[in-house]
């Protein structure tokens, strides 16, 4: 009998010299660690550079021209309160303007719209080359990521759904509650000699810096959160 015996031919052969040194110098097949990696970083990355343009993007856009509404006639003082009965405007109540995406507030609810302008929508006179118009005019923007805060009926407070700032029914922020770094931004206004009020949503002014509870520049809370 001969020594010779029948070998499968898909059988597996012995690695040579070079086979193995090719082996060693091919990549790696599907996502190393180092590429893993790499991709996370890029990603978390992109998406920061994102969020940082679209809130770039939000402060900036009622600034440029042609704008959401340039200047919007808001009415009377009487006919704000027609617009709005049933709601306390009269007692300080924030009450809002679609097509102007402000919120409206008398600083005294005691006294209506006072005859005067305000570039930087503050109307206190008091903060400010503006006159004392009595009424403020808020961007319906949190400062925070872009959010419309709600206006709460049980304690006069603004309150961000989105992730919880609040601030007071003039817009102040309260400095222990909610990520928002400031107070509502304010839209320049103007009361005429008769009595209407505009807004000039093409120019901006940012909200104050956050007000601790229980310090003056702060009203509290008359009731409840809404939260």
């Amino acid at each position: 009998m001969g020594n010779w015996h029948v070998a499968l031919e898909d059988r597996p052969r012995a690695l040579t010299r070079q086979a193995l040194k090719a082996l060693r110098a091919e990549q790696p097949k599907g996502v190393s660690r180092r590429q893993l990696l790499r991709n996370a970083l890029g990603t978390g990355i992109g998406l920061w550079i994102l969020e940082l343009l679209g809130g770039t993007l939000g402060f900036l856009w009622p600034n440029l021209a042609g704008g959401f509404g340039g200047r919007i006639r808001l009415g009377t003082f009487d006919e704000v309160k027609a617009l709005f009965e049933g709601i306390p405007f009269t007692g300080g109540f924030p009450v809002y303007f679609q097509a102007a995406r402000t919120f409206v507030v008398l600083i005294d609810p005691a006294t209506g719209f006072t005859p005067g302008a305000d570039p930087a929508g503050d109307g206190s006179g008091e903060n400010g080359p503006g006159t004392k118009t009595n009424v403020r005019t808020l961007y319906q923007r949190c400062p925070h990521l872009g959010c419309k805060p709600n206006t709460c009926l049980k304690n006069y407070w603004f309150e961000c759904p989105c992730h919880g700032s609040r601030y007071d029914r003039l817009g102040i922020k309260v400095k222990e509650l909610g990520p928002a770094p400031r107070g509502l931004d304010r839209f320049a206004m103007e009361v005429s000699p008769d009595g209407v009020l505009t807004v000039d949503t093409s120019r901006l002014t940012l909200g104050p810096l956050p007000v601790a509870l229980g310090q003056p520049g702060l009203i509290p809370a008359s009731g409840p959160s809404c939260l």
